[in-house]
């Protein structure tokens, strides 16, 4: 497994982290450790790709980039 933390653009409210919880919770081989109002932190099987986690907070409506 490997950590991937995000930031995530546009969240404002608990309904925002909700929402982006339940797209990564959706995601095979992704396990949520932490969403907050602009942030994400999940656990990731190595083979799956981290463009595809930013693609399901992409698909909830927000804007999303691995941090470094």
């Amino acid at each position: 497994m490997k950590e991937v933390t995000l930031r995530i653009e546009n969240m404002h409210c608990g309904a925002c982290v909700r929402r982006v919880t339940q797209a990564l919770e959706r995601v095979e081989g992704v396990k949520v450790e932490e969403v907050r109002i602009g942030a994400a932190r999940v656990e990731a099987s190595e083979h799956r790709p981290a463009a595809e986690i930013v693609k399901a907070v992409e698909r909830a409506g927000y804007a999303a980039f691995v941090e470094q």
